[in-house]
């Protein structure tokens, strides 16, 4: 496994380290971003009552619209400054991140998690373009890489923890405002401690391929979560066939391109794409698991959002561990290798998942998770190094962006897919059980049931409420189950490839 940076080789100083702090601030937030309304699910659906449809949009959109227009930010700050549009993104997230936390209304907040996204696609890329700018040192290089790394899915866990946190004293809108203080923490300190860099000769971006990429990616990723939620299964089918058409119109206008947003020709080498696919797949299931144990917790075990943090952060601390020691394992050990083994460690995290009930606690979840995270560390970090060592030094942007599209892609699917199916499950479920007259609004998920349980007769409401905690323990043990199978079979890819 290799790398390339446009530095000369040689020893970090310690302005560099310290560029590297400084990227960590933004690549943290980010990713807490992704799951930090995990745990305010409830409070906003007590607050701004949306629609379980509705709710999920507020989870992932975010993650969609990153994924959206990586490919496109990461072309850009190529061409005008990767420094420079860090910048314009960390002030563009804060000023949004108030938006959202004031958001009257769900639909307002849906838009606002929207835009958010559009500004965190102009930064994700940016911080790990620059990280390859900064090291110059192949081994120091890895190294930096597995912190980000670490940032990114340390992240991911601490999100739960960080929002679970500010709701015991403060309201849901307070897990976007921690975004003001970091941005502003990064727009004062990257200026003296981070180069500006830019392709010497980026060509113009061709308009036409940057309409093509978005119309290939959102309409495939909204049809996939409406399929798969029901009830517009042939609307979805339809989406996720404009976005196919769109997707090949893109990649054949690539191809005839002298500077594509995306050089497919990376594809083609063998170990690219079966990082990108086991990356991608890899978070997918372990964002949507994540987000039914989150639910669990609160839910049927019913801790409070700190309580349900806290149980959360042994998970956060073993990905953390081995997201850094994934690239010192890779000097004695094929990279592949490593990665295929970590995969069959979350593999058996989700077996554990797969035995929780109703009635089991917290043992078996807690137990399973931090399997699970066990395993995830390694496999973000080798696969981001490799992805962004395959591509020239000039477009480190732009294969910076690939590696945040898989990451990105797979949370937002994760959450989509996963979410949506055990949504479709839980409606199921409730559904056969309400009594006559009750309102459907109750089918839509578990603070819904519990709100509508609290208006029956209490023999009645406690029948509904264990029906509901049945029904969100059968969602986690259906997805942990679909998360073990697709480790195994991506644990042979990794192997095969490695």
């Amino acid at each position: 496994m290799t790398s390339r940076s446009i530095t000369e080789p040689g020893r970090a100083s310690l302005r560099t380290w310290l560029g590297l702090a400084v990227l960590a601030l933004p690549t943290l937030l980010l990713a807490m971003d992704i799951t930090v309304l995990y745990l305010a699910a409830p409070h906003l659906a007590a607050s701004l009552r949306p629609t379980g449809t509705e709710l999920l949009w507020i989870i992932d959109g975010y993650g969609f619209l990153i994924a959206g227009f990586l490919v496109v930010m990461g072309n850009l700050g190529d061409r005008i400054g990767r420094r420079r549009l860090l910048l314009i993104g960390a002030t563009a997230f804060a000023v949004l991140s108030v938006a959202a936390a004031y958001a009257p209304t769900a639909e307002a907040l849906i838009a606002a998690r929207a835009l958010l996204g559009i500004a965190g696609a102009t930064l994700m890329p940016s911080t790990l373009a620059l990280i390859s700018s900064l090291f110059g040192d192949p081994a120091q290089r890895g190294m930096a890489i597995g912190i980000w790394a670490a940032c990114l899915s340390g992240g991911v866990a601490l999100g739960p923890l960080v929002g679970g946190a500010l709701l015991e004293s403060w309201w849901w809108g307070s897990v976007f405002l921690i975004a003001v203080p970091v941005m502003g923490l990064l727009l004062v300190t990257a200026p003296w401690v981070l180069p500006e860099h830019r392709d010497p000769a980026p060509g113009r971006i061709d308009l036409p391929s940057v309409g093509l990429s978005l119309a290939a990616t959102l309409p495939a990723i909204y049809g996939i979560k409406m399929a798969v939620a029901g009830g517009e299964f042939l609307a979805g089918i339809v989406s996720i066939g404009a976005g196919i058409v769109f997707g090949v119109l893109f990649a054949r206008r690539q191809r005839g391109l002298e500077n594509p947003l995306i050089d497919l020709r990376l594809f083609g080498e063998r170990r690219f794409r079966a990082a990108m696919i086991v990356m991608t797949a890899g978070i997918a299931v372990t964002a949507g698991v994540y987000l039914f144990v989150t639910n669990y917790l609160q839910q049927v075990v019913k801790l409070s959002p700190l309580q349900a943090g806290l149980w959360l952060l042994p998970s956060s601390g073993a990905m953390i561990v081995t997201s850094v020691l994934g690239p010192a394992l890779a000097r004695r050990f094929p990279a592949g290798r490593i990665v295929a083994v970590s995969l069959l460690v979350s593999a058996a995290g989700f077996a554990v998942l797969i035995s929780s009930s109703a009635t089991s606690g917290l043992p078996v979840v807690v137990l399973g998770i931090v399997i699970v995270y066990l395993g995830q560390g390694p496999i973000m970090a080798l696969s981001t190094d490799l992805i962004v060592g395959s591509a020239p030094p000039r477009k480190a942007g732009a294969a910076s962006a690939l590696s945040e599209t898989g990451t990105e892609l797979g949370l937002a699917l994760g959450v989509a897919i996963l979410g949506s199916l055990g949504a479709a499950l839980y409606r199921h479920q409730v559904g056969a059980h309400l009594p006559a007259g009750t309102a459907q609004v109750a089918r839509e998920s578990h603070p819904e049931t519990a709100a509508v349980a609290a208006e029956l007769p209490p023999s009645i409401g406690a029948d509904l409420l264990r029906v509901a905690d049945a029904a969100t323990t059968s969602g986690l043990v259906s997805v942990a189950a679909i998360a073990a199978a697709v480790s195994a079979g991506l644990a042979v890819l990794a192997w095969r490839t490695g």
